[in-house]
């Protein structure tokens, strides 16, 4: 399967849904790999299906000091992605048994609300 591709019913999927429930959303394919973009323009969460090692993962923008606090305390879960560990950016692993749901949904929240445009900002908090 080409690294662009999203199985359905895998845990990209369902990032995917993730992702595309946010206004102004739209995913392309970069370095190989499906990412989503805010507003067309921002990347907020890139895909890894085992681009840089065996594992599948996503890559999000995440606000100061999240990838450290997260990295120390669930090595498991989570890792300082390469190319924009740099930025604060987490890695989160999909193929582990236990993924915990609720707290990638607010990574990703978090991922857009970082870099949308106020206007996407305003139309999603006046859902």
């Amino acid at each position: 399967m080409p690294r662009s591709e999203i199985r359905d019913g895998s845990p990209l999927a369902r990032v995917r849904s993730l992702c595309l429930a946010f206004p102004g959303t739209e995913q392309r394919e970069s370095h190989g790999e499906p990412c989503w973009f805010a507003g067309g323009k921002k990347t907020f969460v890139m895909a890894a299906q085992e681009h840089h090692d065996d594992r599948t993962a996503i890559w999000v923008a995440a606000p100061e000091g999240v990838q450290t606090a997260l990295v120390a305390a669930e090595p498991e879960r989570y890792f300082r992605p390469p190319y924009v560990g740099h930025r604060g950016w987490v890695g989160v692993y999909l193929d582990v048994d236990d993924i915990d749901w609720p707290h990638v949904e607010e990574l990703v929240e978090d991922g857009w609300r970082g870099v949308a445009p106020k206007r996407l900002l305003a139309a999603l908090d006046a859902t």
